[in-house]
């Protein structure tokens, strides 16, 4: 008996010592203390009683909104805030969305740099697993500016796909809206058991966070369709009279959005007694505006309006919630009363335009819930304020977000959240999604696609720093064995989850007078065995062509036989002002194109009549500058550097037609497959050469690169300058009393 007692005994201080260290936290056991006044002292956030008591209606709330604006109630008192926030995504690097496994520690880590960044919420589109709640709880409580919570409900888009109507299959969609909503509720009071669901968030949820909800944002960017196909189906479901909202001249969809929101206010009413402002997910392609100039009748034709969903006994009351980008849809480009709004420099400002106009149609207080600049290099939309989706440099994306805060703030917003905390790998681009494959994304960083970028924190490859950074400093290659050697110099050759990086040593290169040609062979039975356009042979077929002539003239071209755009943007007919070249499908024509990247299509502009051709830049056009983040000139989207002697270039996978580094799997020959499609790899063959004058020049490929597959990446956090500028940029918006 006495060993079973001294077994018991000694778990139960393992345990003790164990919730002291923290490791305990994420499974809801926290540290113990035996001195409780103490760590009240220590809880320097708001206090847990300061919450607004409605006695006449038995409940109470935290935060309202009024006028133009959201009040937290602190010190006894309404103080009025503008929102300040980031949304924040449930990925990192090697995981989708579904994962959902950054853990305490993570949430914890971001929570604490977000706060020291000034901004006072975040925001979340779902469930998350039980530790970002206690993670997000255990911040606030000791907090000097915590975090509030804006809280989503996602719509299961599998089915809106599938219905394509609301109401359909006894009201299925809607059900499970309100299903998801009302666990919502409760995972916030923390009264909560979620069931392993794949794809869902999980887990028994013990933690109270209702005291940090500023407010809950339901639903998605609606498909117009969906929104059409409802109303048109149900044309007797328009009217909805609930407990808390009901509706006004509404359309039946936005009877559907009325009866889930009021069933989310009526269940945290009822089991809890509380409530929180509420608000449904939009966007300007289902805007209550009318665009004279929108050339997609898609992004026009439906409307959803909060204003028709109107709101009773609810102090807390409703506000707005769009997602707002400077480039998307391209009314924000062509519409002719937005042009003409000049900002103080006399420069076309649609940006502010949109919101003064959308402000015209709303009586309550409008958030905007996502607005972002992407930093990848390659770009997806363009902005006539060239606040683009894409092509930005790091340096020039904080910039853009203030002016847009600014603009945000001055037209009378309640706030707005920046999208996106963190950069998300698993993300895709409608411009390049062909030339991945998609259940590959999370394990590889696509620089080129544009929705992976938008973070203002970067997951760079590497565990600590990059392998390589064109910048001039050329001591990481030190112990890098060259892979060819020639009478010009040396060729060296690394590579990461990101890029393909070379150096090339040279003492006889002059770097703004001779031409460094390093042609490249990565796919089978095919390439140019010369080119007639530079003067030059090769003894292996050649798919790829880098060319350094001074900082101006640098590019790298594909073999025509393998131009990916040319055969599924031009050859189909996709971008029918591009005239398909001669030969597209002929191997060995001796021919290297310019690697281009569409961004467009070509449309007509409703109202002026207007004529806009396609779309596209050449991607392949190579960027001098300071690639390394600690240089004080750094420039994120350099390409290449040059300095004592050598000659530093970065070029992205999909620049060499490479779908996933980490399986070796490249586009295979789609003119004899009839579709892109992957096939394996096992290593590329690279040569160099410098040319004088444009003297005929003939290069040896018989530099062979090869490296280690890859299950799981490497890589690491690092803060885009756009933190820093926000961070000093934000201190101005504090709490202001009513």
């Amino acid at each position: 008996m006495k060993k079973y007692v001294l077994t018991i005994l000694a778990t139960l201080v393992v345990l003790f010592l164990l919730a002291q260290t923290g490791i305990l936290a994420p499974f809801g056991i926290k540290q113990l203390s035996f001195f409780r006044a103490n760590d009240k002292k220590k809880d320097t956030s708001d206090s847990v009683s300061e919450v607004y008591n409605d006695t006449a209606n038995d409940l109470s709330y935290r935060f309202k909104t009024e006028g133009e604006n959201f009040f937290v109630y602190k010190n006894g008192e309404w103080n009025k805030l503008f929102m300040t926030g980031v949304n924040i995504g449930a990925s990192e690097p090697a995981l989708f969305p579904g994962d959902l496994t950054i853990s305490y520690d993570t949430y914890l880590r971001w929570f604490k740099k977000i706060s020291a960044m000034n901004c006072n919420c975040i925001r979340i589109y779902t469930l998350m697993r039980p530790q970002f709640y206690l993670a997000l709880n255990d911040f606030n409580k000791k907090a000097k500016n915590p975090l509030y919570l804006y809280q989503g409900v996602w719509v299961n888009e599998e089915d809106i796909e599938r219905l394509g109507d609301v109401y359909s299959e006894n009201e299925k969609i809607l059900n499970d809206f309100k299903k998801d909503a009302l666990t919502a509720v409760d995972v916030i009071h923390g009264k909560a058991v979620i069931p392993d669901s794949p794809g869902k968030a999980s887990g028994t949820y013990h933690t109270d966070v209702s005291r940090w909800l500023a407010g809950w944002i339901i639903g998605i960017e609606w498909d117009p369709n969906l929104v059409l196909n409802s109303n048109k189906q149900h044309p007797d479901k328009r009217d909805y009279d609930g407990k808390y909202l009901y509706t006004r001249a509404a359309t039946p969809f936005e009877a559907f959005l009325c009866r889930a929101g009021d069933a989310v206010i009526e269940h945290e009413t009822t089991k809890y007694k509380y409530q929180c402002p509420l608000a449904f997910t939009n966007w300007i392609t289902t805007d209550p505006l009318s665009h004279p100039n929108e050339p997609h009748y898609d992004e026009d034709k439906a409307t959803v309006n909060t204003e028709n969903v109107k709101f009773r006994n609810f102090g807390p009351g409703m506000f707005a919630s769009y997602h707002i980008y400077p480039y998307y849809p391209d009314s924000l480009n062509y519409q002719e009363d937005y042009l003409k709004n000049l900002n103080e420099k006399g420069e076309v400002d649609t940006y502010t335009a949109y919101l003064k106009d959308l402000k015209l149609v709303h009586t309550i207080p409008i958030l905007v819930a996502e607005f972002g600049i992407p930093t990848s290099r390659g770009m997806g939309h363009e902005s006539v304020m060239g606040y683009n989706q894409g092509r930005v440099d790091e340096n020039a994306q904080g910039a853009m977000l203030i002016d847009m805060f600014d603009s945000i703030y001055e037209t009378g917003y309640a706030g707005g959240l920046v999208f996106t905390w963190q950069d998300e790998w698993f993300k895709r681009t409608w411009n390049n999604v062909m030339y991945d494959i998609a259940d590959r994304r999370p394990f590889w960083s696509n620089i080129q696609t544009t929705e992976q970028c938008f973070g203002l924190m970067a997951f760079d490859p590497g565990k600590k720093r990059c392998l390589s950074y064109p910048d001039g400093d050329l001591s990481e290659w030190d112990g890098v064995a060259p892979i060819s050697k020639t009478k010009d110099g040396s060729l060296y050759v690394m590579s990461d989850e990101r890029y393909v990086y070379f150096m090339v040593k040279s003492d006889s290169y002059d770097f703004n007078n001779d031409t460094l040609y390093i042609p490249v062979d990565t796919i089978t039975k095919q390439g140019n065995s010369a080119s007639s356009q530079y003067n030059l042979s090769f003894d292996k077929a050649a798919d790829f062509l880098i060319k350094i002539h001074g900082a101006s003239d640098s590019h790298i071209f594909v073999d025509r036989y393998y131009n990916a755009f040319n055969y599924y943007f031009v050859e189909s007919k996709m971008l029918s002002d591009f005239i398909a070249p001669k030969n597209a499908d002929k191997k060995n024509s001796g021919i290297f194109d310019e690697m281009m990247l569409c961004y467009g299509y070509n449309m007509k502009i409703k109202g002026t009549g207007q004529e806009v051709t396609d779309k596209a830049y050449e991607t392949g056009k190579l960027l001098y500058g300071n690639g390394n983040p600690d240089s004080k000139d750094y420039a994120s989207l350099t390409d290449m550097c040059y300095a004592k002697g050598g000659v530093e270039i970065r070029i992205p996978w999909q620049l060499f037609n490479v779908m996933d580094p980490s399986e070796k799997k490249q586009i295979a020959d789609f003119w004899e497959e009839q579709v892109i499609t992957s096939q394996d790899y096992k290593s590329f063959r690279f040569g160099f050469g410098v040319q004088k004058n444009e003297e005929k020049l003939s290069i040896n490929l018989g530099g062979e690169y090869t490296y280690k597959n890859w299950t799981v990446p490497t890589w690491h956090e690092r803060l885009k300058p756009a933190y820093t500028e926000l961070q000093k940029y934000l201190k101005k918006y504090r709490e202001e009393k009513q």
